[in-house]
């Protein structure tokens, strides 16, 4: 009885084991190219959206900054950045925002160019028509209420149906899960949750031109930052087939928070990120591309 027992449960805990297994996939690093400009509203870069196979950037600020710009390239490295525009990020009455209501942290770029931002310390997912327009501020769900004021809606992601999807760095649901929350053009839901795995905390998010679901992750010590990306398939039943594409050693790179996954014109998968300086001189502003694999 008891070795028959035994067996039984060990073959629960392998069936458990392998339903929670994580698929390891090797992405390969490109670059890492140091960006400086002289403008003061430079730095604290906490979302990006990379279009044209890479030619052309937008970058959020979290001080509410929007700006548009150029990348140069020899190959796979970046050799240059070069600024077309920016922009205050306005509020609903078409105002400069600063202080809380100016922490804007995740972008998502609709077909249309029109875009959508995502705010930490109130915590708010608006619309944007234009780079110069005015908020318009989606419903808030009451599920918003209770996030951590320094860990709320850092990433923001569209997918091809035009639906939102933000998650909290910190928050976590009752089990320990990372909650993530659906507009759909009508209502907020909670389709879906992800495994929390070590001292990782998600800041940015993307859907890739492959449909997957990509998350950036950054974990702090006191030496430094490391980077995670993962990655899932969205189903009807959810998040599935999670895979690590890379895990980075601490001080590889600098406070990477910014995601963006495309195709180059040799149809590679690309992620392109950015880091946030905090505006502080020991630390630098930082584009990182990793090649990933299908």
């Amino acid at each position: 009885m008891r070795l028959s027992f035994a067996i039984q449960l060990s073959s629960a805990l392998l069936l458990a084991a392998s339903a929670w297994a994580v698929e390891v996939k090797t992405a390969t690093h490109l670059s890492s190219y140091t960006w400086r400009h002289s403008a003061d509203w430079f730095g604290g870069f906490s979302a990006l959206q990379v279009s044209d196979n890479g030619r052309q950037i937008v970058v959020l600020s979290d001080s509410a900054v929007l700006a548009r710009a150029v990348i140069e390239r020899d190959g796979d490295e970046i050799t240059g950045v070069r600024f077309t525009g920016d922009w205050p990020v306005l509020s609903s009455k078409g105002r400069p925002m600063s202080g809380k209501a100016g922490d804007s942290e995740g972008i998502a770029v609709a077909p249309d160019g029109s875009y959508y931002i995502s705010f930490e310390a109130l915590h708010r997912v608006a619309w944007y028509a234009a780079s110069d327009a005015k908020a318009v501020v989606l419903p808030r769900p009451e599920a918003f209420e209770n996030l951590s004021d320094n860990g709320s809606l850092e990433a923001l992601a569209i997918d091809d149906k035009g639906w939102l999807y933000t998650l909290p760095e910190k928050s976590r649901t009752k089990l320990g899960k990372i909650p993530v929350y659906r507009w759909d053009g009508q209502a907020w839901s909670t389709p879906f949750v992800l495994p929390q795995r070590g001292n990782f905390l998600p800041v940015s998010a993307d859907f890739g031109p492959d449909g997957r679901f990509y998350v950036l992750e950054r974990s702090l010590s006191l030496i430094g930052f490391r980077t995670r990306l993962r990655r899932w398939q969205i189903t009807e039943d959810g998040a599935e087939a999670e895979e690590t594409l890379f895990e980075s050693g601490t001080g590889t790179h600098d406070n990477l928070e910014g995601l963006s996954v495309w195709r180059d014109d040799q149809g590679r998968l690309r992620a392109t990120m950015v880091s946030d300086d905090n505006f502080m001189i020991l630390q630098r502003t930082e584009l990182v591309e990793y090649l990933l694999p299908d």
